[in-house]
């Protein structure tokens, strides 16, 4: 009865079958991983965000250190001042609503203890009339100012996926990188930057400072898994369904050929 499973159209269509079931099973677990990788960076940030700041200088950001994954997001304080002279700007950086395209401003900052310099992302600022000319920017503070902010780990173009192309206008970047930075001004540059978010004394005008990175947004993921895995069920049932209309459909047309001829009255 089932022997036409063993012809060429029903035989593909079986590997076809076999081989979607594992595909899709590893396409949910895909799916699912990053769903579990979503949750762990929301848990580390959010944790981060509550834990109480800690003194720069008491992490090992020593020149070429990379931050790592656990003390991303880590709220710190340092103390020093500002040298604006090596200030710059990284290009298309949106603001906080993610509407409007503008730079962020980044101004080292000389630690007070003279252990070396911390590229400070002090906030936004929109694009200026041209996009070769240099924004307007308010000032940096000048003296010794205490801030607070997050912990970074420098921009790559793999980790971000901007691309670092040269030829830029004067003192305007596309990544936050303290060895491209180092290499351009000869300062002692300490691994990663900070993320401000709050100067003592505060200033009178400044850019707008960065929000807080969104730890509540799980994604998609989990819902993409149940999907991939509620079809790797569906095709199985799929295929017994075909496999019985086709039986069905045959045994009919076996049925019908048994049958005798109608006499046709002359």
């Amino acid at each position: 009865m089932y022997r036409f499973l063993l012809s060429r159209r029903w035989l593909i269509t079986l590997l076809i079958a076999l081989l979607l079931i594992p595909t899709t099973i590893r396409l949910g677990l895909w799916q699912y991983h990053r769903h579990e990788a979503r949750v762990a960076r929301n848990d580390l940030i959010a944790q981060s965000l509550a834990d109480r700041p800690v003194a720069f200088d008491s992490l090992s950001t020593a020149p070429g250190f990379t931050v790592p994954k656990g003390l991303t997001w880590r709220a710190v304080t340092a103390t020093g001042q500002y040298d604006p002279e090596h200030e710059f700007v990284v290009r298309k950086r949106t603001d906080s609503s993610g509407d409007k395209i503008g730079y962020f401003v980044v101004t080292p900052l000389r630690l007070a203890d003279g252990e070396g310099t911390v590229l400070v992302n002090r906030g936004w600022v929109p694009s200026g009339d041209s996009a070769t000319a240099y924004p307007p920017v308010p000032a940096a503070p000048a003296g010794e100012v205490t801030l607070t902010g997050r912990l970074r780990a420098d921009e790559t173009s793999a980790g971000s996926g901007i691309r670092d192309r040269a030829g830029l206008p004067d003192r305007q970047f596309n990544l936050i990188s303290t060895p491209q930075q180092a290499k351009e001004t000869g300062a002692v540059l300490l691994g990663g930057y900070l993320e401000l978010t709050a100067t003592t004394p505060t200033p009178a005008d400044q850019p707008e400072l960065l929000p807080e990175p969104n730890h509540s947004d799980i994604g998609p993921h989990m819902a993409y898994a149940i999907q991939w895995w509620l079809f790797t069920a569906m095709i199985p049932v799929g295929v017994l369904v075909l496999v019985r209309r086709e039986a069905k459909d045959r045994a009919k047309a076996a049925a019908e050929a048994e049958l005798p001829p109608v006499a046709v009255p002359a």
